[in-house]
């Protein structure tokens, strides 16, 4: 019986839902009254943190169309912290039915990604999506840190927490 190898747009479409559902998990689980807690004068606060992962939605959009720009403004986070988890609820399952009907020839063309001050590189699509995951990944474990310094209970994220203990 010959065993079935996923495609790489499969691979990154399984981990990107399932990232997206623990980080969903972690907004959800920070207390919106204390959005504007920032660590540090140099940290973003904790809503701006949380605005970071529907933002990085457009980054894959602007990837799957073949051009990386950085030139406009970002929005600015919502000024209502539950507003945040009902964007990234809807955005990130956009972003996925937008890859998944991505052709082959589209994941593997190189297009131009930052990879320095004022430089820019050559990157596969795919590879541009791959490093937007790490970097919500990335920005997830920060806002696990936030919600301890909150006071919130850190859900599970790959395994047990000293408050999700599994046993």
């Amino acid at each position: 019986m010959t065993q079935r190898i996923m495609t790489e747009k499969e691979m990154f479409l399984q981990q990107f839902r399932r990232e997206s559902e623990i980080t969903t998990r972690l907004l959800k689980a920070y207390p919106a009254n204390k959005a504007d807690l920032k660590p540090a004068e140099k940290s973003r606060s904790a809503k701006e943190l949380g605005w970071m992962f529907v933002m990085e939605q457009g980054i894959a959009d602007m990837a799957l169309n073949g051009k990386i720009d950085f030139s406009q403004p970002r929005p600015p986070a919502p000024p209502v912290y539950e507003e945040i988890i009902t964007a990234f609820e809807k955005t990130y399952p956009e972003t996925a039915k937008k890859i998944a009907a991505a052709s082959d020839e589209t994941l593997n063309r190189t297009i131009q990604f930052p990879i320095g001050p004022g430089k820019m590189g050559d990157f596969r699509t795919i590879d541009v999506l791959w490093t937007m995951l790490m970097d919500q990944i990335h920005h997830r474990g920060q806002l696990s840190v936030y919600l301890r310094l909150a006071g919130a209970k850190v859900p599970s994220i790959y395994g047990p927490t000293a408050d999700e203990t599994w046993m």
